[in-house]
């Protein structure tokens, strides 16, 4: 196994004040195409990796594809680069973030320890959607962690986004690439719709295969804690590590008050993943929607029922717009936020969403919807 001191990356001192971004007048769109499988990559996706690695290694932005949704990253172990994170996406400097590792053995050196519980799930899981909550190293910058002990690292399934760590030669943090609370990216176009000139890059790797956040697992407890539901089901990793899990909500310490606390996991505000259109969780839609015609809104409805007579003829309204959502937990993960941002752009009033199955298999779809419709 490597040693620590074969990573080159080394922490600069700590900082916490958010520094402006570097603005270029308009970010550099790199498509990049490296199916799972082929050994190397085609030229010009090795040119754009080498690019968007420069940049990291310099304490530049770049938005980067993952199978679960698009990342902001940032060089990890440089405080400057991270507050930029913070910046371009107005965080609140409570919310820690996710740093990514090419693999097990950088994993292990951003760690004060490594449990066990970690070191089988990683096992298990990576390279995927599981983020993994252990005690951090002191060489982690405490800007990363919102000054927390602990740090949550994830190994990316995507090959694209472990290449991109190893060729800029440090862990990369990297938040999804939206505005703080927004609904997160699933391709490019989303992140250059919400980020425009506040990233410098951005790789077009297309659409995210999940779809949703990663799960993330606090293995500093016994027994081990789901902190956001994801991809990884709660069942999936009991079978894999042979104990009980535990899921929490852990609620954001609400701003304005004078002392603020961080979080053990992002993603944990009451309000996040949220469109800029009203949404409402409903249990009938068919019976709030007519009232919200009534009163004169333009309603979009994420329908679970869409070939019912009740929806058909609701949907002759020219106010209203009927998106089929999937049956599968999986496929609605999927094209959840894609949903959620090609309504944005309709102009509508107020969104209706079914509600959705409260099992296990729908924990992650359910704990977004949640959330988005504080």
């Amino acid at each position: 196994m490597p040693s620590c001191s074969e990573y080159p990356f080394t922490a600069t001192v700590n900082a916490m004040t958010p520094v402006p971004v570097r603005r270029p007048p308009l970010p550099i769109l790199a498509t990049i195409d490296w199916p799972e499988g082929v050994v190397t990559p085609e030229p010009k996706t090795a040119a754009a990796l080498a690019a968007a690695a420069e940049r990291l290694a310099t304490g530049q932005l770049v938005a980067i594809p993952t199978e679960t949704v698009y990342g902001l990253a940032a060089n990890a172990m440089d405080p400057d680069a991270v507050a930029q994170i913070f910046y371009a996406k107005g965080r609140p400097a409570t919310n820690p973030l996710i740093v990514h590792v090419s693999d097990t053995d950088m994993a292990r050196c951003l760690a004060a320890q490594w449990p066990d519980t970690a070191e089988r799930a990683a096992r298990a899981f990576w390279p995927g959607p599981l983020t993994l909550v252990v005690p951090k190293a002191e060489s982690v910058p405490d800007i990363v962690t919102a000054n927390g002990h602990t740090v949550a690292l994830r190994c990316p399934g995507l090959n694209v986004s472990r290449r991109l760590i190893e060729l800029a030669k440090c862990p990369i943090a990297a938040p999804s690439a939206n505005r703080s609370e927004a609904v997160s990216p699933t391709t490019a176009h989303h992140v250059l719709e919400g980020l425009g000139h506040r990233v410098g890059m951005i790789l077009d790797g297309g659409p995210c295969e999940h779809g949703l956040e990663s799960t993330v697992l606090d293995c500093t407890v016994d027994p081990p804690t789901i902190l956001r539901p994801g991809p990884i089901s709660a069942q999936q990793l009991a079978k894999a590590l042979g104990v009980q899990i535990h899921s929490s909500k852990e609620v954001c310490v609400e701003q304005g008050k004078e002392r603020r606390e961080a979080l053990r996991s992002p993603g944990s505000q009451p309000r996040h993943y949220a469109p800029r259109t009203r949404l409402t969780l409903a249990e009938d839609a068919t019976t709030l929607i007519p009232e919200l015609l009534e009163a004169g809104h333009r309603v979009g409805w994420l329908s679970r029922s869409p070939h019912t007579a009740a929806v058909a003829a609701l949907a002759a309204s020219p106010s209203l717009v009927v998106i089929p959502m999937p049956e599968d937990p999986a496929g609605y993960a999927r094209s959840l936020y894609a949903t959620l941002h090609a309504l944005d752009q309709r102009g509508l009033d107020h969104l209706v969403v079914d509600t959705v199955p409260t099992d296990s298999d729908w924990a992650a779809v359910h704990d977004r919807l949640e959330r988005a419709a504080t």
